[in-house]
């Protein structure tokens, strides 16, 4: 079974905006409908879900990409965290996000790409419009 997948979606938004958001408490919270708790500085830790997820920001390109360490209360407590790597291109006022998520833990990468769909991009899609 495949540990890794990516995502697409069309947001109506500007990168930057979408960006700031990702990489902010209250952005963070906006975008999803829960409470997130956000450092968006490299280093930095996030939280998200009432800290079902967690994790670190590793690499930050304004407005461009973002690559996060991320984990789940899920994961097997020896296993390494996974990476998500959120990419931003921009085209006529609207931006294509690619998500590339790896290193999953074996049998929950399917739950996870369904939980991006269901609990990241459509709350998304809402939010910007």
């Amino acid at each position: 079974m495949k540990n890794e997948f990516t995502l697409t979606v069309i947001v109506h938004a500007k990168a930057e905006t979408i960006y700031k958001a990702w990489l902010s408490t209250e952005g963070h919270s906006a975008i999803t409908g829960s409470h997130a708790k956000v450092d968006g500085t490299v280093d930095g830790d996030f939280a998200a879900w009432d800290g079902y997820i967690q994790g670190m920001f590793l690499e930050l390109e304004p407005n461009r990409r973002i690559l996060q360490a991320w984990r789940t209360a899920e994961f097997p407590s020896e296993a390494e965290d996974s990476l998500v790597e959120i990419l931003l291109e921009e085209e006529h006022g609207k931006t294509k996000l690619t998500l590339n998520h790896w290193n999953i833990p074996e049998g929950q990468a399917e739950s996870y790409k369904t939980g991006w769909e269901d609990f990241y991009f459509k709350p998304m899609k809402v939010y910007f419009g």
